[in-house]
């Protein structure tokens, strides 16, 4: 099924007013005003201390569950090469509300074990241990970067009424599920290379930072880049660069079960992008909106590809309200 109508608003984000005729069409084109950046991020120790690590079949796995237990959770999904602290911003300001996140096998606190086959079939078992262990029977899953790809699997397994707990709405964000419209990076392109282990080898904090300065529509602080650094190298985390990028492929091999899925959708979903993002480029963002029945796009003119870091109050705003508008 797709969308026939586009409704193009001016506003900043979702207000009221302006949602209510927007919801009789199937695709909703917010621009998001400009609005000074917020950086604040919390240090890696204090966040690792509010999290804990559960243990799964293929490795221990850091997850954090935060906030009042009433109403339904949300979960998000981080993207590669970084980890669930990209969120952290983000869910200070999402008050009320039960959120979990975790960091997928070979990224961030999790374990990086050589011998994971880092698929997003893999990633999404990940995902459903964490909500298991944390009881959880349904939720909004936020998925970001190569977790828009994780989100479209468990859309696959509710498809296929295999899911264990109810999806209520999702949220894909600047990620290229599309891949066939992707400008991958440099990075990106030689982690796919015969010489990929040797390009994993030679990453330093210089090399990353340079590499993440080119896909940020707003420049992070240093601290930021430190942090994902960081977090990245520990475990000899770029070792397993070269295993964790497979999943670009997977989004071609398996692109007809995750597109599918998300043309059969028949839950509630918003399409939030950083229009700055050389990588998961606009048009991935308008072609997932005309394919998924139920789905709104936000555009933010000024951001790139992590809107959550570069302005983490806009973007918790904009997607509070898409989850407030389902009550």
């Amino acid at each position: 099924m797709k969308n026939a109508a586009a409704c193009r608003i001016e506003a900043d984000p979702l207000p009221t007013q302006a949602r209510k005729p927007c919801e009789k069409f199937g695709l909703c084109l917010v621009k998001a005003q400009h609005r000074a950046g917020d950086y604040s991020m919390l240090p890696i120790d204090e966040w690792r201390a509010r999290g804990r690590m559960i243990e799964t079949r293929d490795g221990r796995v850091w997850a954090m569950d935060t906030g009042p237990a009433p109403g339904i959770p949300v979960v998000l999904l981080h993207g590669f090469p970084t980890s669930s602290w990209d969120f952290a911003a983000v869910i200070d300001k999402l008050a009320g509300r039960r959120v979990i996140t975790f960091d997928f096998l070979g990224f961030g606190l999790s374990d990086k074990p050589p011998e994971y086959g880092y698929s997003l079939f893999e990633q999404a078992d990940v995902t459903l241990a964490v909500l298991r262990a944390f009881g959880v029977e349904r939720a909004h899953v936020w998925g970001h970067d190569m977790g828009t790809s994780v989100l479209t699997e468990l859309c696959a397994r509710r498809e296929r009424e295999s899911l264990p707990f109810d999806l209520e709405s999702i949220v894909l964000m600047n990620g290229s599920v599309h891949i066939e419209l992707a400008h991958l990076t440099f990075g990106q392109r030689a982690l796919r290379s015969p010489f990929a282990k040797i390009f994993a080898r030679l990453n330093t904090s210089r090399t990353f930072k340079a590499q993440m300065r080119g896909v940020f529509g707003r420049q992070p602080p240093e601290e930021a880049l430190d942090g994902m650094w960081a977090l990245i190298a520990r475990e000899d985390g770029p070792a397993r660069f070269p295993a964790a990028i497979r999943y670009v492929d997977e989004r071609s091999r398996f692109r007809r079960r995750w597109i599918g899925a998300l043309e059969k959708l028949d839950i509630p979903a918003l399409v939030a992008w950083g229009k700055l993002d050389p990588v998961a480029i606009v048009p991935i963002a308008e072609q997932l909106a005309r394919e998924i029945p139920r789905g709104r796009l936000v555009l933010w003119d000024d951001l790139g590809h992590y809107p959550h870091v570069e302005d983490p109050t806009r973007v918790a705003s904009t997607v509070s309200a898409f989850w407030d508008s389902l009550l």
